[in-house]
């Protein structure tokens, strides 16, 4: 890639960044606000109620949620928000927010020609969310949520430099170009974006290492291996065919997390369950 190309882009955004001016759909940003919200230790339920009811898209995916049989199996109808936050938990609305605002943002009518890119980038995080969760479930100690967090934000960069694409077509003249810039930078883009965003720590760092993560074999299990297991057993989930899986060839982390061949299938099957409570929920 032309690196005076490159560097007009990169200079843009690290002068949003300095800012606080991320250009992003409202719908995301309003998303992240919630998002940093719903995180504070001391926040009532009453509190999460009104945040939520200050977002119509929200508010009703919530309240339906509260109503499907997978949350609530007693079939007892809930009619308002603090009900409906109450049964949920406050993890949960946070990652509902969260897949609402990227759904919104892969579908943003200024995206140029990239709408068939953002889509499958938006799938494919849903994807990896569900893989994080179930894994982080059956395999470690550690919260489901946040790994799921984890997975819906991995490819965070890989979004924002899609969504402003539009704006440099002077600049990526071809696609092989941005996908160039992409490959090369979405991973540091991301992570000064969930700096910004003030997301955890332990978030950060898996989203800039589980691409090129090389565990330590006597270190405790991190998020990083489980979102890096998630990234690997995505093109598994897809293709549905866990059995032609080479195993000398897998990331150290599904050893580090005990997964094989014959543990896999009944997490692709929990993972597909997972993954259809999100899409009914968002769309």
């Amino acid at each position: 890639m032309d690196k005076n190309a490159e560097f007009t882009f990169l200079e843009d955004f690290t002068a949003e960044l300095s800012a606080k001016k991320l250009v992003f759909p409202t719908s995301l940003g309003a998303t992240m606000k919630i998002r940093k919200a719903l995180s504070q230790p001391d926040i009532s339920n009453d509190q999460v109620a009104r945040i939520i009811g200050a977002e119509p898209v929200l508010s009703a995916k919530v309240l339906h949620l509260s109503n499907t049989a997978s949350f609530n199996p007693s079939g007892r109808q809930v009619t308002d928000l603090r009900s409906a936050t109450l049964l949920l938990g406050f993890a949960a609305v946070r990652n509902i927010a969260i897949s609402i605002g990227m759904k919104q943002l892969a579908e943003n009518k200024y995206k140029g020609g990239f709408s068939v890119q953002m889509d499958g980038l938006w799938r494919r995080s849903l994807r990896v969310a569900a893989l994080a969760m179930v894994v982080a479930r059956n395999k470690t100690c550690m919260s489901p949520d946040k790994a799921m967090l984890a997975g819906l934000l991995h490819d965070i960069g890989k979004f924002y430099i899609l969504n402003r694409a539009h704006h440099y077509q002077h600049i990526f003249t071809s696609e092989a170009l941005l996908w160039n810039l992409i490959d090369d930078w979405n991973a540091s883009i991301g992570a000064a974006i969930l700096e910004d965003w003030e997301v955890p720590d332990e978030i950060r760092d898996a989203v800039v290492n589980f691409k090129h993560y090389q565990a330590v074999p006597q270190h405790k299990i991190s998020l990083t291996d489980v979102l890096t297991t998630a990234d690997f057993l995505d093109a598994v989930f897809v293709h549905n065919q866990p059995e032609q899986l080479d195993w000398s060839q897998v990331p150290a982390s599904l050893q580090r997390l005990h997964i094989d061949a014959e543990n896999l299938p009944a997490l692709m099957l929990e993972t597909k369950t997972e993954l259809s409570i999100v899409l009914h929920a968002i769309q």
